[in-house]
């Protein structure tokens, strides 16, 4: 399955945002792919937070309404005193784009159930088709001729998230050394650590999370800090269902004749929504045990059975789950949804039930926020990522010590000194964790 991608060219979207900026527009819902019905765009967008609806004629208008509350089908009128509508096309060059707020403070739109997006003087996907309902007075009065040139047959109808970021704390709210020195000392204090328990040499960290949030690439990213340059020796990629299909167990070697560290990654088959697909809860519970050996093949269909020659029936301490990162996109933290979270929240209990401390790995926090794009160093200042990382927690029901924001190498070819040390940090974060776990076991633990 393609991408679905926005119907916007760049200056379109450079026009749209200015009405928001600093923010970021998510496409959530695309008429000509979903479908011009009110049931689609309600599954789509409904508690997404502040959106805009965008619609297109071919008469070059691209026009449309914001709402900074949920579409949630209450079938009432919502006060949002924020809301208004837009206009503008190609023919306006530099111009501002048209705005119209409403006349009617007590109603901005009608969050109907059976509607598409209602602002009253204009109403979307009209009767389920691809028309628009056009009639300005009581609640936004405005010229039609200026609003859609009285076109009101759609081209395409699009629904967008607005990320607004909010700008830059004055200061860090967490301290990061970004210098070469401290680069230098995490890795030195990963490199030396040892489990408090002497019959286990690694600590083995299970990494969980949904198709392509970037638990392979977490691998690549700290194999590559060690080894010196960028390494992809895990299978990374753009796909819609899990290109890890074994578990696999990666060790992670300190340059090309150093010895491995104290630490092993253990990489699974992504989380997905539907039934008989990604990993299955039960293979969870038979990793986090120690059950599982490198290089199961996963049936997302049928959990591994205690017969096979894949189940390991007498696991030791050494071969359980020191500690669970639930690996997450930062990106599409507003968009998880109820059944993924409730996919999390059931792998939680597992883990919580034997006791294995678990962490939140935030991903691609460069994507999600261009103040982070611009510097990597304003991580911990961005307005944006912190109230994703207060979300994750809200969501999963860690606290918010245990998220750890984090920027993988993807496209470089290069390391970046200010990346390793946020993924040394994270990985020095996990091994605090585990030893945590080890410190509760004492040394006479030698099974699960």
């Amino acid at each position: 399955m393609s991408a679905v991608l926005s119907s916007l060219t760049i200056e379109q979207r450079k026009k749209l945002r200015s009405m928001f900026y600093p923010s970021k527009l998510s496409l959530l819902f695309k008429a000509s792919v979903h479908g011009y019905h009110y049931e689609y765009f309600h599954q789509k967008c409904d508690r997404q937070g502040p959106t805009v609806a965008v619609a297109y004629n071919n008469s070059g208008y691209v026009f449309g309404a914001f709402t900074n509350t949920d579409y949630a089908r209450t079938g009432r009128n919502v006060v949002d005193n924020k809301a208004f509508l837009f206009s503008f096309n190609d023919r306006m060059g530099n111009a501002d784009p048209l705005r119209v707020v409403g006349r009617n403070p007590q109603c901005s739109f009608h969050d109907g159930s059976n509607t598409g997006p209602n602002f009253g003087s204009l109403a979307f996907i009209y009767n389920n088709t691809a028309t628009v309902y056009s009639n300005p007075g009581e609640y936004y009065q405005f010229d039609p001729l200026q609003m859609h040139g009285n076109n009101l047959n759609l081209t395409e109808f699009e629904v967008y998230r607005v990320d607004d970021y909010g700008g830059l704390m004055d200061k860090p709210w967490r301290n990061v050394q970004w210098t070469p020195e401290r680069r230098k000392e995490i890795s030195c204090s990963v490199s030396e650590w040892k489990p408090s328990v002497s019959s286990v040499k690694q600590a083995r960290i299970l990494m969980v999370g949904p198709v392509g949030a970037g638990k392979s690439s977490f691998f690549n990213s700290i194999n590559s800090v060690f080894k010196g340059y960028v390494s992809t020796q895990a299978n990374t990629g753009i796909a819609i269902s899990s290109l890890t299909t074994q578990f696999r167990t990666y060790r992670i070697k300190a340059g090309k004749t150093g010895n491995f560290l104290p630490i092993m990654l253990c990489d699974t088959m992504g989380l997905e929504e539907g039934g008989n697909a990604g990993m299955d809860i039960d293979d969870f519970t038979n990793i986090l045990k120690g059950h599982i050996q490198d290089k199961y093949q996963f049936n997302p269909s049928v959990p591994l059975q205690d017969d096979s020659p894949h189940f390991h029936k007498n696991p030791s301490l050494k071969d359980a789950i020191h500690c669970v990162v639930y690996v997450i996109d930062t990106c599409k933290v507003k968009i998880l949804s109820k059944k993924m979270i409730e996919k999390f929240v059931a792998l939680r209990k597992k883990a919580n039930h034997l006791g294995i401390p678990q962490l939140v790995l935030l991903t691609k926090v460069d994507e999600a926020c261009p103040l982070v794009t611009a510097d990597l160093k304003n991580v911990y200042q961005s307005h944006y990522i912190r109230r994703m990382m207060q979300e994750v927690c809200g969501n999963i029901g860690v606290s918010l010590t245990a998220v750890v924001p984090v920027k993988n190498y993807s496209e470089e070819v290069e390391l970046d000194p200010h990346t390793d040390i946020l993924l040394l940090n994270a990985l020095n974060h996990i091994l605090r964790a585990a030893e945590g776990y080890f410190d509760n076991q004492g040394e006479d633990a030698v099974s699960v």
